[in-house]
Parts: structure tokens; sequence; C-alpha cells
């Protein structure tokens, strides 16, 4: 099945997060693979080794990616990062996959949404796929099976807070 997390709120990551840890509770196997985000400070990076069953890929820099104007190696980058999800969802390794930041890597212009479709066309049978990202393309969640928009409504980012660690990162 295909799970899109999406909408202008905290908390997609951390929701794909969570069924990853409820999927790896069970035995399966489950590869995240970041689009956009190349911090190995990011908590879920920091304790993925030490969960069995799960790894995390990072393709992306420390810094964000400007929208309308990437770097030949953010797109570099991204292209790498769609490959290594091609492979890896047709090796028969993993049982879930996760595709951190992809909505916004199609939004960004990094990953055409043709390509994508063209993933979720050759997606095996017994493969959960799990998308996340601000901006998921219409057609994108037409395929989905299930679709959570996280809303914004009140954040401290808002008040000036700064990102926590532990918390927004």
């Amino acid at each position: 099945m295909l799970q899109i997390y999406t909408g202008n709120g905290k908390g997609k990551t951390t929701a794909a997060l969570g069924q990853a840890l409820r999927a790896c509770g069970h035995g399966k196997k489950v590869i995240m693979i970041q689009f956009m985000k190349g911090d190995i400070e990011y908590g879920e990076v920091k304790i993925a080794q030490k969960i069995p069953n799960f790894e995390i890929r990072q393709f992306g820099l420390p810094t964000f990616v400007k929208k309308g104007d990437p770097t030949e190696r953010d797109l570099e980058l991204a292209r790498q990062g769609f490959n290594f999800a091609k492979e890896v969802i047709h090796s028969g390794t993993f049982d879930m996959v996760i595709l951190d930041e992809l909505n916004v890597a199609i939004d960004f212009g990094l990953i055409k949404l043709k390509d994508a479709h063209e993933l979720l066309d050759s997606l095996p049978d017994d493969m959960e796929l799990v998308i996340t990202g601000r901006y998921a393309h219409p057609d994108l969640v037409k395929r989905a099976d299930l679709v959570s928009e996280v809303l914004d409504i009140k954040h401290p980012y808002h008040q000036g807070v700064e990102s926590r660690e532990g918390i927004e990162y």
C-alpha cells in the first residue's frame, strides 16, 4: 500500500518514523531514504543503527534547498537518492520503504513527477511505501491508499522559539 503524510504542520517524518518502529517491532525490515536532508545530528539518524531491521540513508546537504534555484549538488543528490530508492524497492530486502520529503523534492523540481509515477507503477505487491513532505501532488494523493494531512495550527516557532534538539530534529 501507499501511505502519504503531507501538510504544513510538524509531524510528517515523525509519523513515518512511528510506522517504521511499529513495523520493526513485528520483525519487518524498514529503510527510510531522506531527500534534501544531510544532517547526521537528526535524532532519528543517531538512533537508527540501534534499532534492529531499521536503516536511514540521507541524500541531501545539511543546508536548505532554494526552491526554483537548486544547486547542481542538490540535483545530483536527489537523483542518487531516487536511484537508490528504485534499487531498494526492487531488491526484495525491505518490507517498508519510507521516502522522506519526496513530496518536497518533487515540488522543488529535484525529482520528476513522471518518475515517481513510474516507480509506483513498478511497486511490488507486498511493499508498504510511505511518502512524506509538504506539497503532495494531487496525482499522488489520488493513487495513495492512506493520506494524512498534518495541519499547522500552533507551533512555538511562530513565537520565535528555535528548533529544539530531540523535538524538531
